[in-house]
């Protein structure tokens, strides 16, 4: 009898919460205790399954391991860590802001059709 092996093209989304606590911790190289005050301090929000348990997608494991390297590389507490990350947000949309204006700027900018220059 002939076996037929199919194959499937799978994508993680880096949203999607998929990770249980004990695999994040690992994932991220720290204690599960320890990914419980980061998410009680408001560094991570993980996604809740219907039954409540926390689900951390990809990205969320990804900030983990930033957060690590913060505090022993970096050698930042937890208020240095919250501070750098909400600075880095404020500037990520700061930059969303300014490509729109830009965008704006340059449609005012462009010659109208039966205009010249």
């Amino acid at each position: 009898m002939a076996s037929y092996r199919r194959r499937v093209a799978a994508t993680l989304d880096e949203e999607r919460g998929v990770f249980m606590i004990s695999v994040a911790a690992e994932l991220a190289e720290m204690h599960p205790q320890t990914l419980r005050m980061y998410e009680a301090r408001g560094l991570v929000a993980p996604k809740r399954s219907p039954k409540n348990t926390r689900l951390y997608s990809q990205r969320d494991v990804e900030r983990l391991r930033r957060i690590q390297r913060m505090t022993s590389e970096e050698g930042l507490n937890l208020a240095g860590v919250v501070t750098v990350l909400e600075l880095e947000e404020r500037v990520q949309k700061l930059r969303a802001e300014l490509a729109r204006a830009r965008a704006r700027l340059e449609a005012l900018e462009r010659p109208r059709k039966g205009e010249r220059s």
